[in-house]
């Protein structure tokens, strides 16, 4: 099953920086062949169901292994059985409706 995945992984008692660790899990994710998108609290994570849980289970381990004694993680996720559906769909839906609002705004000032 395709599932879509908004992650956040946040790394405890490793001090105010946690790029190092983002970009550890980043390369995990490019590693499992997963189509990612960096953003500013986290990553959008497109893929296999079993693949998905299991790149983020090593990210676990690997941000473990860096040192983190404790980590906190927010997963948001979402599956459809009706048709398929990518990131990119789900934004361009989002972008196709301000570009209507913003013509039907233009039209009418």
């Amino acid at each position: 099953m395709k599932v879509l995945v908004d992650l956040c992984i946040v790394p405890l008692g490793v001090g105010v920086s946690l790029s190092p660790y983002i970009a550890a899990c980043e390369i995990v994710l490019t590693a499992a062949g997963l189509k990612t998108a960096l953003h500013s609290y986290g990553t959008n994570i497109e893929g296999e169901w079993e693949e998905v849980f299991a790149a983020i289970r090593r990210c676990h381990e690997v941000v473990h292994e860096m040192g983190a004694p404790r980590i906190t993680t927010t997963i948001k996720m979402g599956t459809r059985t009706d048709r398929k559906q990518s990131l990119e769909d789900k934004i361009a839906s989002v972008q196709s409706k301000l570009a209507g609002n913003t013509a039907a705004e233009n039209h009418g000032s």
